[in-house]
């Protein structure tokens, strides 16, 4: 097992599985899923009837849908591919769901020098036409892509609310912060619904608020420590590694693209990241998976509170595993 510099190591294995209508005290567990943004969804609440879970978790889930309507990168008619549509024209006004996740980006892609990048899509894209067809993109591919991407070409005017996209051909791609600003906006729903204990999770984004009753958080199983580990009130983000690779000419490929080089990732790194909301700890996750050791180090001193861990997986084993 690799330990990085001062940045130890666990690994986001998965909940304690829920069971409906568990009593504790005078609120009852409920479980709810849909399929949402890509990924299963799924938020766990402590309400104290099965009507009040049932109105906060469809509010929360609806909220959760609208922000895929203008996040989404598959969706031609979204928010975020109208704003992609006019890249080199005049600046938009957007909505502030979008301001918001945009302008989060752009800092943590200036202060992490690029290693977390939204305008990365132009490389997405190519690389995972090399998973469909497990053949490298050629130089001139690579050279084509690599001249659309550019954190500093993302121009945004806060007072206006305005975004314009530099140059012609730029694709932005929300994948590393979309889903944990989707968390933090269900908990928000679920609160005004009158849920203050719930857990929401998306891939492997988790937000969280108070704990369960009686309890001192919501349990994360932690394999490298041979314990579980309580959380509550914060965000836990893990990124790295997946079934989502590619072997070319005997090299294994990750689906994480490094937006300063063009390539995706060949090591396997996986990062898990606490941080008060996941607005914070997802970008952070990509970022440090992407970004050497003593540069991790370096990104958490911008984010007062934030913990970070990592490991560096053989090749042969599992990621998760």
């Amino acid at each position: 097992m690799k330990i990085a510099g001062s940045i130890a190591f666990w690994s986001l294995c998965g909940l304690l599985a829920p069971a409906n209508a568990r009593p504790s005290g005078d609120l009852s567990r409920f479980t709810y899923s849909e399929y949402h943004m890509g990924v299963d969804a799924r938020i766990v609440v402590y309400a104290s009837s099965e009507s009040q879970a049932q109105r906060a978790c469809a509010a929360a889930f609806q909220r959760i849908a609208d922000l895929d309507s203008i996040m989404s990168d598959y969706r031609k008619d979204s928010e975020l591919m109208r704003l992609c549509d006019g890249a080199g024209g005049p600046s938009v006004r957007v909505s502030k769901d979008l301001f918001a996740v945009l302008r989060r980006s752009r800092e943590v892609s200036e202060r992490s020098g690029g290693a977390f990048d939204i305008t990365v899509g132009p490389l997405v894209g190519l690389w995972r036409k090399a998973r469909r067809s497990a053949a490298m993109p050629t130089p001139d591919e690579l050279e084509a892509a690599r001249s659309l991407v550019g954190w500093q070409m993302l121009e945004l005017d806060s007072r206006a609310q305005t975004v314009r996209l530099g140059k012609p051909g730029m694709r932005l791609d929300l994948g590393g912060i979309a889903k944990g600003y989707a968390c933090d906006e269900a908990q928000k729903v679920l609160k005004r619904n009158g849920i203050d204990r719930a857990l929401v999770e998306m891939g492997g984004d988790i937000v969280l608020s108070k704990a369960p009753p009686e309890t001192k958080g919501w349990t994360i199983r932690v394999p490298s420590a041979g314990k579980d580990l309580p959380f509550s009130n914060c965000a836990v983000s893990t990124s790295g590694d997946s079934a989502q690779s590619v072997v070319i000419d005997g090299v294994r490929y990750s689906h994480v693209v490094d937006p300063r080089t063009g390539t995706a990732l060949t090591n396997r790194v996986e990062v898990t990241v606490v941080a008060r909301d996941g607005l914070t700890s997802d970008p952070l996750s990509t970022a440090l998976t992407v970004l050497g050791e003593g540069e991790r180090a370096r990104m958490l001193r911008y984010y007062r509170g934030t913990r970070a861990t990592m490991r560096t997986l053989p090749l042969s084993t599992p990621a998760g595993g």
